[in-house]
């Protein structure tokens, strides 16, 4: 029940990577609209943070890619994209916002930018989750670092 081929666990992985940074995003884009944050703030913030995210993120891409294509094809639980270590990363960041922001242990501004550069940064691995199942057998370059990389 609830299997799927290996090679789909890529796709989900992309949703929810997708859907979670867009989620991220929209926190932080609605603290902008709100005035939260001054622009000085959003213009250094943001892409400050989504290039430290990235570069985490799209390590993370990879080795969760790699560890999805070594299944090979026969069916797994779809809840396989993520490994124990991936979850429970995933537990605390999800955890850790939740209360930041319940006991607004930071600013505005800070929600204002941080989370709108975290949120790009998610999407995007989700968009490299994409690649990776587009060239399952071939090689691939970040389109923000230009790296190349084995698919």
């Amino acid at each position: 029940m609830f299997k799927v081929r290996s090679k789909y666990l890529l796709l989900i992985a992309a949703a929810v990577w997708l859907i979670a940074g867009s989620q991220v995003m929209r926190m932080g884009i609605e603290a902008i609209v709100a005035g939260a944050a001054p622009v000085w703030t959003l213009v250094v913030g943001i892409p400050v943070t989504f290039l430290v995210f990235h570069r985490m993120f799209s390590q993370l891409v990879g080795k969760h890619a790699a560890r999805i294509r070594s299944y090979g094809e026969e069916k797994m639980h779809v809840l396989r994209f993520f490994d124990v270590r991936g979850y429970l990363i995933m537990a605390v960041m999800m955890g850790g916002g939740i209360a930041l922001r319940s006991f607004h242990l930071v600013p505005g501004w800070f929600i204002a930018f941080f989370y709108t550069g975290l949120g790009a940064a998610l999407a995007l691995a989700g968009v490299g989750f994409i690649v990776h199942y587009i060239h399952r057998d071939g090689y691939i370059t970040c389109p923000v670092t230009g790296k190349v990389r084995e698919g």
